[in-house]
This record gives C-alpha cells, sequence and structure tokens, in this order.
C-alpha cells in the first residue's frame, strides 16, 4: 500500500483519504474498506476555530476544549470517544464515520454491502434504529453530526456549499449511500449561525466512551427551536417536535428507544 502527503488540494488525485485514521484504519483492517493507495489530507485541509467557522481537520479534543463553539457541540466532542480517540479523530471524519450495525461491520451481505436484505429486521436488533428503518435499520452512530444538525451548520466543501442537513440521505434501492459527497469532494470548513442557547444529552450502555444509543442535540436559533438525535435513524435525524416521536417505527426490541428519546427531548429542551 502506497501513502502519499499532497501538498495542496490542487494535487489530490484520487486514493482513500484519511486524516486521524481512527475510523478509516479499522475498516481497512477489517476487510471493509480497499484500498491500493492512502491520501494523508492532514496538511491540507483548514484546522481550528476562526470566528464561526470550524476547520474541518480540527480534533474533537480540540474543539471540547474550545469556548468558541457552542455548548451542544463542545459536549458532543466531549462525549464521543476516549481522550485518546479524540486527540486524533478530526470532525470530518467524525461527519463520515460508518455505522456501528454489526451485521454491516462483520460484512453480511446487507443492503449497504449490495445484497438484497436488512438482516437486523429479522436478526437481533435492540442498538437499530427507530426511524426511517424499512430499507436499512442501521443507526447512525456520530454524536457530533446529530449536535451539528441542530445548530443549523453549513458546510463548505471543495465543489459547493450546503446545509449540514443535505451531506446525508437515507439509503436505497437505486443509491446504497449514505452521504452526497460526489468523487473526490472534501469537506473543507462548517459555519454555525449565531445560536442563543445549546445542550447535547446521551443515553449510552457505558456511562463514558460509548457510541450513543440515543443522543439529542437540542438549539435555540433565530428563535427557533431545532432537535437533533443520533442514533435513531441511519443517518443523523432532524426532529420536527417533541410529538414527531409518535411517528416512530421501532422494531420488537428497539422500542426501548423511543421512551429514552422522550425523555432526553423532555430534559433538553428544560435545559435551554
Amino acid at each position: 500500500m502506497e501513502l502519499l502527503r499532497p501538498s495542496s488540494l490542487d494535487d489530490l488525485n484520487g486514493g482513500l483519504m484519511i486524516h486521524g485514521g481512527t475510523e478509516v484504519v479499522p475498516l481497512l483492517r477489517d476487510g471493509i474498506l480497499k484500498a491500493d493507495t492512502l491520501v494523508d489530507i492532514r496538511g491540507i485541509v483548514p484546522r481550528g476555530v476562526k470566528g464561526n467557522r470550524i476547520g474541518v481537520g480540527t480534533t474533537l479534543a480540540e474543539l471540547e476544549g474550545s469556548t468558541a463553539i457552542p455548548e451542544a457541540l463542545r459536549e458532543a466532542c466531549r462525549l464521543a470517544a476516549s481522550p485518546q480517540l479524540r486527540n486524533m479523530s478530526s470532525i470530518g471524519g467524525n461527519l463520515l464515520q460508518s455505522t456501528r450495525c454489526w451485521y454491516w461491520r462483520l460484512k453480511y451481505p446487507c443492503h449497504l454491502h449490495g445484497g438484497d436484505r436488512c438482516h437486523a429486521r429479522e436478526g437481533e436488533h435492540r442498538e437499530h434504529a427507530i426511524f426511517a428503518n424499512d430499507y436499512c435499520a442501521s443507526a447512525h452512530p456520530s454524536d457530533v453530526a446529530a449536535a451539528l444538525l441542530a445548530l443549523d451548520a453549513r458546510l463548505h466543501t471543495t465543489k459547493r456549499e450546503l446545509p449540514i442537513a443535505d451531506l446525508y440521505r437515507l439509503p436505497d434501492e437505486a443509491d446504497r449511500h449514505v452521504t452526497t459527497l460526489e468523487p473526490g469532494e472534501v469537506i473543507l470548513e462548517l459555519e454555525l449561525p449565531a445560536v442563543e442557547a445549546s445542550v447535547y444529552l446521551k443515553a449510552m450502555d457505558r456511562q463514558r466512551w460509548a457510541f450513543p444509543q440515543v443522543g439529542v442535540a437540542a438549539a435555540r436559533v433565530a428563535g427557533e427551536v431545532r432537535l437533533g438525535l443520533a442514533g435513531v435513524a441511519p443517518i443523523p435525524w432532524l426532529l420536527t417536535g417533541p410529538e414527531a416521536l409518535d411517528a416512530a417505527t421501532p422494531l420488537p426490541r428497539t422500542a426501548w428507544k423511543v421512551d429514552v428519546a422522550r425523555a432526553l427531548v423532555r430534559r433538553a429542551l428544560d435545559r435551554l
């Protein structure tokens, strides 16, 4: 395998991009990702917090310690992983992390691997989705993405500017991807609006350093209250309000997540 370190974005020409490696390296090890060439982009993407913009190479640890960003994002970064992983993980890599669904990780021939079924729907699925789970019942694991969704963040890439909600898409038979990034497109920065108040709450199987069973971010932006959820759908989920939980479609073993989500939403709104 070849490792390239380009000097600028103009030098990018194929290969699998890697930053902190906390997501890409395990997937390569397990044979889920395959690549002949890795492209280290740490030296060519923006890093740090400048005003209301966050460089995509900024680590979760750096964001956790920054008083310049909203509380929901700081807390989402603090709860995302162990200190070692937060010191390596970039915010861009966190947004693009893959599902933790064990069928996908064990390379079952599920829909996301090009198969003709979702194994979770008829197998063990306690940690899976309660929304949009008819085609794929996986649950998106990013705390950070849920916080940014509630904060109404915008992304700047090498090709366009878009709301963070438009970064994600539900997989279907025609397109099984869960992001809308084009080949070779690189996220460069995140832009945050003025935020009046925000909070992130998380239910985990362990007290620390675990993926969200349910994560709830709430933010008041321009007088509007927004709710972003992690761990409840194949993509980060924008909840239109507490009553929208009535439309959840839990599987037999995920009904408990609806109750947890109701409690966390109520607590988050009280905190706002």
